[in-house]
């Protein structure tokens, strides 16, 4: 089955590739031929020094979200087996402080293999802080992955990486607690319906706060108002590349995530929370509703983890005047500029991505492979956010791909918070952030 997306994109004052993520029917690759095709000296080599393709490596990735430690120390163990000549050393850091260490560490060259998100092709490319590796990407690939996938790496027409978490967040939800509330969970399609709802619960007595978010002043901030953005028909920067959040769907956007939280529906503690505080406390059961990556619903589900297990239930994002766009969350997997064995971490990223790999691990973070996706036991790993995935993978809203992304997101989400909080009303908010904005682009 295939899926014609129409992709959000998000227009910028750079030429970078649209972001499209097309499900359908494709030509998957078994390892081996996936590491002879991509081995190095068969697709060419990147520029820079590159190494014997044996030694050590240093990788550095993120604590939260997506793959956990325990997957990737599994793979990497794995992959060592498979490749004596080469000892990978794993370090893990919180998704925050990960751009900031990869810069920092670019100069002395401390990692071989950096694990980047969608919205850093563009610095890091640019400045040099990871490798270009076009040449080195296999032309099959292109039609093997997903389309959404195959453009994270990219900027400027260059790869900069491997696609590795292909992601967008879900709308998680407590089957029982919405029986309680005699709520039915054909309400949750819409964003409007998602807050009858948690009327309902909360009126109902079954939890306090009914829904729980990621609003700390982080990223994950503005990857949950960009979902709620796209849905009210806004956009992050106009065809001209200048700000447009501060008009229209942006301020309404922003309008309901305060007024949630005045109405006592969203719990306070959500100004202070991250992805893995979400899940905890709906693992707890303390919410009823929430946003959040798909790794959440294994975590949820688990009787080990969670309180609720059984009870979680997953929904494409609600719906809004203008759809119901999600985030594109994609991050790959790329080699440092700066390593003095890129040949080395070039095997171990082809390894991590690998088809067979990825369709082990489909319960934290599915595939970036179209054929994944009619593969049963891929199906059978995940059967509730597969079928999600299907739906939500198609329609994807971008976060601007600009060489100053991180300043610009930091100050958006400096101002959302303090709109969050009730310091700023939410136009004052956003037209402060595109004044600081508009002066990190240049326009």
């Amino acid at each position: 089955m295939s899926a014609t997306p129409s992709p959000r994109t998000v227009p910028a004052p750079t030429a970078t590739p649209s972001r499209r993520a097309v499900l359908a029917a494709g030509g998957g690759v078994g390892l081996a031929a996936f590491l002879s095709s991509c081995a190095v000296g068969g697709g060419g080599s990147s520029a820079g020094a590159s190494g014997s393709g044996k030694g050590k490596v240093r990788a550095l990735f993120m604590k939260q979200a997506g793959y956990s430690e325990t997957d990737i120390r599994a793979m990497t163990t794995a992959f060592q087996k498979a490749n004596p000549d080469i000892a990978v050393t794993a370090d893990f850091v919180a998704y925050e402080a990960l751009h900031d260490k990869i810069v920092a560490a670019a100069p002395a060259a401390t990692y071989d293999v950096v694990l980047i998100d969608v919205i850093w092709p563009a610095e890091f490319g640019s400045k040099h802080i990871v490798a270009d590796v076009t040449s080195k990407w296999p032309e099959p690939w292109k039609q093997q992955m997903l389309g959404g996938a195959v453009a994270t790496p990219q900027f400027d027409s260059r790869f900069y990486g491997v696609p590795w978490i292909l992601d967008t967040k879900y709308l998680f939800f407590n089957a029982a607690h919405l029986a309680k509330a005699k709520v039915d969970a054909g309400q949750l399609q819409s964003w409007d319906g998602v807050l009858k709802a948690a009327r309902a619960v909360k009126s109902a007595g079954v939890v306090k706060y009914p829904l729980v978010w990621s609003w700390q002043q982080a990223e994950a901030l503005i990857c949950d108002y960009a979902k709620l953005l796209g849905a009210f028909g806004g956009t992050f920067l106009d065809a001209a590349g200048k700000p447009a959040f501060q008009h229209g769907g942006g301020v309404q956007a922003l309008e309901l995530m305060r007024q949630s939280i005045v109405d006592g529906l969203s719990n306070p503690t959500s100004t202070q929370s991250l992805e893995e505080d979400v899940r905890r406390v709906f693992s707890a059961g303390q919410a009823s509703m929430a946003l959040n990556w798909t790794y959440m619903y294994g975590m949820a589900n688990d009787p080990k983890q969670s309180q609720v297990g059984g009870q979680v239930k997953v929904l494409q994002t609600p719906s809004g005047p203008n759809g119901r766009p999600g985030v594109n969350g994609s991050m790959a997997l790329a080699v440092s500029a700066q390593s003095k064995n890129q040949d080395a971490a070039w095997k171990y990223i082809t390894y991590l991505t690998s088809q067979p790999v990825q369709e082990k691990y489909a319960l934290s973070s599915l595939p970036v492979w179209k054929a994944s996706y009619d593969n049963p036991a891929v199906v059978k790993t995940n059967p509730a956010v597969v079928p999600q995935a299907k739906k939500q993978l198609a329609d994807l809203i971008l976060r601007p791909q600009v060489k100053t992304y991180n300043p610009i997101s930091q100050a958006l989400q400096a101002e959302i918070q303090k709109a969050l909080l009730g310091s700023k009303s939410a136009q004052q908010a956003l037209n402060d952030a595109a004044d600081q904005a508009a002066t990190l682009l240049g326009s």
